[in-house]
């Protein structure tokens, strides 16, 4: 797929103020500092898009993109942050849940994943909750980069998610600083939007 226009559309503190134009959607969610912001910068085709910070956490709201005036790409607030007060973990979790049991438009969530580390609880804990909610989910591991390719080994991660969820999820292996995968990511959305 080629983008050719992508723009951000809202910044939105709950469900109830997302655009309500209804066009396929694909949710961008994980943990805090996953690289989740370089990676919609690589998808769109423009570097400060999205806004990238060296400290994590720094989502809250829900963030609308528009890609080639056909579909939404939306950035979520990471999960797992441990420097937030409880307070401001909960309505993280408030905002996400409500998102993802009341948005319509979502075609497909996209789980990011520092593919550096092994299955974390937080994660299982996330994908069993999609898995049970019935929504539908595929994981783009990221920072590939940092790894020395004969170490980047993506379908060990997902056997273990296998054995702990008797599911096996599409996936996706990318880099941003290097723009790898991301044609893959886009294609697969192509496909997704014709249906």
């Amino acid at each position: 797929m080629d983008v050719f226009n992508s723009e951000f559309i809202a910044s939105s503190p709950n469900v109830k103020n997302c655009p309500n134009e209804f066009i396929p959607e694909y949710a961008f969610i994980g943990r805090s500092n996953v690289g989740k912001s370089s990676l919609i910068n690589s998808i769109c085709k423009k570097k400060n898009l999205a806004k990238t910070s060296g400290k994590p956490g720094k989502t809250r709201l829900i963030n609308h993109f528009k890609i080639n005036n056909s579909w939404y790409l939306t950035d979520l607030p990471g999960y797992g942050y441990t420097r937030l007060s409880k307070t401001e973990k909960k309505n993280i979790e408030k905002l996400i849940t409500t998102y993802f049991l009341h948005r319509k438009q979502i075609r497909l969530i996209f789980l990011i994943i520092d593919i550096r580390h092994k299955p974390l609880e937080i994660d299982i804990n996330f994908m069993s909750w999609l898995i049970a909610e019935g929504m539908r989910f595929c994981i783009i591991f990221s920072k590939c980069d940092k790894l020395k390719k004969e170490k980047v080994n993506a379908l060990d991660y997902i056997l273990k998610i296998k054995n702990k969820l008797n599911k096996e999820p599409k996936y996706f292996t990318t880099s941003s600083k290097k723009n790898e995968g991301v044609e893959e990511v886009l294609k697969y959305i192509e496909g997704l939007n014709v249906l």
